[in-house]
């Protein structure tokens, strides 16, 4: 039935365009469904089976830097790698097999009764890993049951707790309510701690919660597009908790306002009663290039007008990124918005002032610019290590007022105060306006919003602000819009500061709030997932993939202006391949443009839901729900608990999940690595129960080859001090027998020879480093450097080095090494080498078993910070393990808020 044959009833909620389902499904249709269906070997429904995204090879992968000087090297371990899982592991998983082979997956097609075909097929046909126990923390030698059935089983389990903890938490309410009119006020009283006040409201008067929701859409629209707001009645005074005492030699030191123990506003939409800040800080003004370095085109050097001349330099200062240039969308943008500045600033010339015409960009040579521009790159990097940081120091004294804003009167740190530099949008994953010239900001385009008594910062000389505001019911400090998809770009407060910390606050107390409804919900869209209307079985199918696969909602877009990404509520035909008996295979571009591929098992009336969705004559292009946008399914969810969305779902099963998880944990005896990996192991489950999943880092295999010649290195050492007691007391043999003082089977020759040429340049290299930075410092100190004789002397130390390692090779004995040496010390030592083998054993295993999951994805913004806080007390392990110094800060409200609940839960 094509739209045009629908009646008014029939028509979309959300969409009128392409083929749309019937408003009712006929019982007919529905038991054509089931006997078409054999479910009879249905996989258990809940989990995933293989997940995304796919990393091309042509990606370029930007690998972490490391601090330090001395960083060794990867190579390839010429001995038995180490197997950091357990010996009972399936030996035929995904884990054996090399990275490269696990990425080229066949491109076999998926077996379906469906004319579907996932875009894996459709384009490289590369598909991620399969789930595997190693992966998972799960033990799959106890017994022959499948691993998707353990997984299903958990899940159900857990489910199954959050079923009846929703049932106790009512019923304890209920009770409470009941018992006198004044306990129930009391009740009522801390409630409005967490709860939104329109709680209490009767339905159709209740006003919007001011919870997490409310706070980003005041600070993401622009004033000029706002409503006209009420003015606050009176000013709300602010009291701080008790300030601690200072410690003695820092009375400047500000205290960190302890916003959970002040008092709560009356109108929590107000933000602000007073706000001072100094703007923002604009990137430099473009250096032209020197008069000998041009753009090449059709092998003539062309003279360009400076703003010609800057875009071109963007180009050609990233020649090096290959994956961003080598692509012809990137090309193709980039070209048009070249060619149109060449064009509106006088053209391209010759030397002879010919103008020549631009019209091919395989003629265009941006080598010399990109020499010019490495030259000055290789410059900054060779400087002595006193210039970077006298540059550092002068950098940081320029930034300092941008730094900080007063805030009613205290002082909080601000984010991002520096405008954006001009250069070549790149995006993320494929998007279609990668490679746009993104403009220069001027203060014409920047709106400010400050405190009414407060001073406006001046703008640069020679220009105005775009506006000045006195919003306090947002929270941005100033505003412009960026030209490539004209969104709003805001400066706002740093993610430790007061705000961010309650706005984070608010998101975990939603996600518990969910706590009390989520058995009302899932068993609502089970019902629904038979409803006879379509909108309502369409809504339940999306509820329940949203909430068992961690699905987004998804908005849609406006195809001409931004990347086709899609959610749950916009999935197209062709995005969703369905394979029997209960396996359904994701494939779309998601949130940043990239792509989600995720195969999963669902209940089996999914199954049947999304083939009918998916019924003929729908097509490519056409949405599966029809009936349902994102805005209409948070409204129904908003029936169940005010201000409730899709994304809490998200947030409220990680956090649940590990709260479950670490319940079941026992204190032990364990190391602190040992406890570390535990919680680990938990946040490593959640990621997978929840589908938080990610592939394989291009990386990690390099990574365990380095922590493989670590222990390795130990493992030698080790051997080598057993040798020393062996030189001092040669009856040791006989008193600890040969076997104790063989060489590890791992420790294979060719690995030996290797290792000690690796010792020797790795001695060298400190040596030089050293000399170089003492050297400096005698010059900055005004003093004569060292001569290179030093250095020579000092460098003999390597030669010994060399000559001793030759000689052990030759005669296969080793001779003591330093002073007072003796049997118990070197004993003692040997021992201290076990326990730092055991550590880095750990820690490899734990990395390995990382491999596929984002840990600091769900630790950072889906599990509840508080939870992690408790099981560092519990465990007595310092919170530095889980959180670095960003996040402490970050999370201070969490550490500090319960630093006296030892029985707080989620």
């Amino acid at each position: 039935m094509s739209s045009s044959e629908l009646s008014d009833d029939d028509m979309p909620l959300a969409r009128a365009n392409g083929t749309v389902s019937n408003a009712h499904i006929p019982k007919s249709v529905d038991k054509a469904m089931d006997k078409a269906i054999d479910d009879s070997e249905m996989d258990p429904p809940g989990v995933s089976v293989r997940n995304g995204p796919v990393m091309d090879d042509s990606m370029e992968v930007d690998e972490s830097t490391t601090n330090g000087t001395s960083k060794r090297k990867a190579r390839i371990s010429t001995g038995k790698a180490v197997n950091y899982r357990d010996k009972g592991s399936d030996g035929d998983s995904d884990d054996e097999v090399p990275l490269a082979k696990r990425q080229r997956t066949s491109k076999k097609a998926v077996e379906s009764d469906s004319d579907d075909e996932p875009l894996a097929k459709k384009s490289s046909g590369k598909l991620p890993p399969k789930a595997t126990a190693a992966a998972m923390g799960l033990d799959s030698s106890d017994d022959d049951e499948p691993l998707t059935s353990k997984l299903s089983k958990q899940k159900a389990g857990i489910e199954k707790k959050a079923e009846k903890e929703a049932k106790a938490i009512r019923a304890k309410e209920n009770g409470a309510k009941k018992a006198t009119p004044k306990k129930m006020k009391e009740e009522s009283a801390s409630e409005d701690d967490v709860k939104p006040k329109s709680k209490r409201k009767p339905n159709g008067t209740a006003k919007k919660a001011n919870g997490v929701k409310k706070e980003e859409s005041d600070s993401d629209i622009p004033l000029t597009k706002k409503a006209g707001a009420k003015k606050a009645n009176g000013k709300v005074k602010e009291e701080a908790a008790s300030a601690k005492k200072t410690k003695e030699g820092s009375e400047d030191a500000e205290e960190p306002y302890r916003w959970w123990d002040a008092p709560k506003k009356e109108d929590e939409s107000i933000k602000w009663e007073t706000l001072q800040h100094n703007g923002v800080i604009f990137p430099p003004e473009y250096e032209p290039l020197p008069k000998n370095v041009k753009l090449l085109y059709d092998g003539i050097p062309v003279t360009l007008s400076l703003e010609a001349e800057e875009i071109a330099g963007f180009f050609g200062a990233m020649l090096n990124s290959t994956h961003n240039v080598e692509n012809p969308t990137f090309q193709k943008n980039f070209f048009a918005d070249f060619t149109e500045e060449v064009k509106a600033t006088g053209g391209a010339k010759d030397k002879n002032g010919n103008k020549v015409a631009i019209k091919e960009f395989s003629k265009l040579d941006f080598k010399p610019i990109f020499e010019y521009y490495d030259g000055k790159s290789q410059e900054r990097k060779a400087r002595s290590t006193a210039e970077k940081k006298a540059e550092k120091a002068a950098k940081d004294e320029l930034e300092k007022p941008y730094v900080t804003c007063i805030w009613d009167g205290r002082k909080e740190q601000v984010g991002n105060f520096r405008v954006e530099p001009p250069g070549l949008f790149r995006g993320r994953g494929e998007h279609p306006k990668t490679g746009k010239v993104k403009r220069r900001v001027t203060p014409e385009q920047i709106t400010i919003n400050i405190g009414k008594e407060a001073t406006v910062p001046a703008p640069p000389e020679g220009h105005k602000w775009k506006a000045v505001q006195h919003d306090n019911k947002a929270t941005w400090l100033a505003m412009w819009q960026e030209n490539i998809n004209g969104a709003y770009k805001y400066v706002m407060l740093a993610a430790k500061s007061s705000i961010k910390g309650q706005s984070d606050f608010k998101k975990f107390e939603k996600a518990r709030e969910l706590k009390k409804h989520i058995d009302r919900i899932r068993k609502d869209y089970t019902k629904d997932l038979k409803a006879e209307l379509m909108a309502d079985r369409q809504r339940a199918t999306a509820v329940y993939l949203i909430d068992k696969f961690a699905l987004r909602a998804g908005n849609e877009k406006d195809a001409e202006n931004e990347a086709e990404t899609v959610g749950c509520c916009s999935l197209k035909y062709e995005h969703v391949t369905l394979k029997p008996p209960n396996t359904i295979i994701f494939d779309f571009l998601g949130k940043d443009s990239i792509r989600f591929y995720d195969e999963v098992t669902v209940d089996i009336q999914v199954f049947k839901n999304l083939k009918l969705f998916k019924r003929a004559p729908k097509s490519d292009g056409d949405d599966i729900f029809d009936r349902l946008n994102t805005g209409q399914l948070n409204k129904h969810l908003t029936n169940y608990m005010p201000g409730l969305s899709a994304k809490v779902f998200r947030t409220y099963n990680a956090s649940f999940t590990m709260s479950t998880l670490l319940k079941e944990l026992k204190n032990n005896n364990a190391s602190i690595q040992e406890k570390v990996k535990l919680y680990n192991d938990c946040n490593r489950k959640v990621a997978i129960l929840c589908n938080h999943k990610r592939t394989v880092g291009a990386g990690h295999e390099a990574q365990m080859e380095k922590m493989t010649d670590r222990i390795k290195g130990v493992k030698y050492q080790k051997w080598r001090t057993k040798q020393m007691i062996l030189d001092i007391d040669p009856k040791q043999k006989k008193k600890k027998g040969a076997d104790w003082f063989e060489l590890d089977d791992d420790l294979e020759e060719a690995w030996i020879l290797d290792h000690q040429a690796f010792l020797v340049q790795e001695q060298r290299t400190k040596i030089e480093k050293k000399f170089a930075k003492e050297n400096e410092k005698l010059v900055a100190e005004g003093e004569k450097e060292m001569k290179a004789k030093e250095l020579t002397e000092r460098l003999e130390v390597v030669g010994d080095l060399e000559k001793k390692f030759k000689k052990e090779n030759k005669t296969k004995k080793v001779e003591a090494e330093g002073k007072s040496a003796s049997v118990e010390k070197y004993l003692a030592a040997i021992e201290k080498m076990d326990q730092r083998i055991a550590t880095m054993m750990v820690q490899a295993e734990d990395r390995e078993g990382n491999k596929e999951v984002a840990l600091g994805t769900s630790k950072i913004n889906y599990i509840d910070p508080r939870l992690t806080v408790v099981f560092a007390k519990k465990f007595n392990v310092p919170i530095e393990k889980f959180f670095s110094k960003t996040l402490r800060e970050k999370f201070t409200w969490a550490i500090e808020s319960i630093e006296d609940e030892d029985d707080w839960e989620f």
